[in-house]
């Protein structure tokens, strides 16, 4: 049976089944007696597990997502009784995080126990629960050695001699340059590391690159006059994790969906497979370019920069690559605005609400360069290349099944 993906059918056709694609509404799958959302539960329970006990790299734990949520999908497939696929969701899910995080094991056995009682006693059931199983089982066999362990992800670097335009470990702890091996791991469906490499960052003197630099001097700098309050607050909003920051836009997404439960399931699979092969890409540019960071450029003038600079290479921007990323995916597949959600920071603790996907990544533009730690061209180009790998992932879909 051969399909080809469209845009906002891409989640059913990147399923290729017809058991997969009978399944339309969320109302059909939803007919047992349980009235508590299945995808709901087990992407809060996935968030909880990753947010206080995952792995201190960022890109290890989308993989651990991608992991867990493709095998949900692809058992998914095999039969449409609501209780299968119920079943066949949680025990995919908790197969591969009790896996990956095996000190949340007690939770997600009682969690398990949980959603399987919920679900009417049939053959379906205990069906979806061994291919739940099969699939994650399967899945993590085929991802093994995959190169996005944290020690792959973080070997020795050695930045080489400072010269002009030259990446150095910047201040306060001028750590070696982290997630170099990245660019060397396995994506799900990227070609090559480079597939999308963009073109070079402006050349040292270029009329862009002085542009860049005074901006954040002025608007990015730890005592700058210019820069405004909501400026600041904008700066510090978007500082922290991108993971953590959108488990909230990317659950809105999930909870305005009444598409199928296979349909949901693979919308938050295919979400963090864009980001793992997206993160994959960044670390390829930045390694690439080896360009220097804002406070190394403006070393000499006494400078510092509003926020502590990451211990990578400016260009291009892994905050705006992600926002790209995300952007891209919902955009293609859920439309441009949605109902109303809201995003908690972690490094400021305020909350900020939004009805698009676009918004977000704007405003991660802007705060790496009010914060002091990018140039906008950096991010800009960040926004550019995490689109670009989004369409890819969607346009390759069918490959993942």
């Amino acid at each position: 049976m051969s399909i080809k993906p469209t845009r906002r059918n891409l989640l059913t056709a990147a399923a290729l089944t017809p058991v997969a694609i009978a399944a339309g509404s969320l109302t059909a799958e939803s007919a047992s007696a349980s009235t508590v959302d299945t995808a709901l539960e087990w992407y809060d329970l996935t968030v909880t597990t990753i947010t206080e006990a995952g792995s201190p790299a960022q890109v290890t734990n989308s993989r651990t997502w991608a992991i867990a949520w493709l095998a949900a999908a692809r058992a998914q497939q095999r039969e449409t009784a609501p209780e299968f696929r119920q079943a066949a969701l949680a025990s995919a899910i908790h197969s591969v995080l009790s896996a990956q995080v095996p000190a949340r094991a007690t939770v997600l056995d009682a969690a398990l126990t949980t959603t399987l009682s919920r679900l009417r006693n049939r053959p379906g059931k205990h069906r979806g629960v061994t291919a739940g199983r099969e699939e994650a089982q399967a899945l993590l066999g085929e991802r093994a050695g995959d190169g996005l362990d944290p020690a792959s992800v973080n070997p020795p670097y050695d930045a080489g001699p400072a010269a002009p335009g030259v990446w150095q470990p910047t201040p306060p702890s001028y750590t070696p340059g982290q997630q170099s091996g990245t660019r060397f791991a396995r994506p799900f469906l990227l070609p090559t590391a480079d597939a999308f490499r963009p073109g070079p960052p402006p050349a040292l003197g270029s009329a862009r690159n002085i542009a860049d630099l005074e901006e954040v001097r002025l608007y990015g700098g730890l005592n700058s006059t210019v820069r405004t309050q909501a400026q600041a607050d904008t700066a510090l909003f978007w500082y922290g994790s991108s993971q953590v920051l959108y488990n909230p836009v990317l659950r809105a997404a999930l909870a305005g969906s009444h598409r199928s439960l296979v349909w949901r399931t693979t919308l938050v699979a295919l979400f963090h497979i864009a980001l793992v092969d997206t993160q994959i890409a960044t670390s390829d540019t930045k390694y690439h370019y080896h360009w220097w960071r804002p406070v190394t450029a403006l070393a000499g003038t006494g400078w510092q920069p509003f926020h502590v600079t990451p211990s990578h290479p400016d260009y291009v921007s892994g905050h705006n690559i992600y926002s790209g990323a995300a952007e891209g995916v919902l955009t293609d597949l859920v439309g441009a605005r949605t109902a109303p959600y809201t995003v908690v920071s972690p490094s400021s603790g305020t909350t900020r609400t939004y009805t698009d996907w676009a918004t977000p990544s704007r405003e991660n533009v802007d705060a790496r360069v009010w914060s002091g730690i990018h140039t906008r061209s950096a991010d800009e180009q960040g926004i550019v290349l995490g689109k670009k790998v989004a369409r890819h992932t969607l346009r390759e879909a069918w490959r993942l099944f």
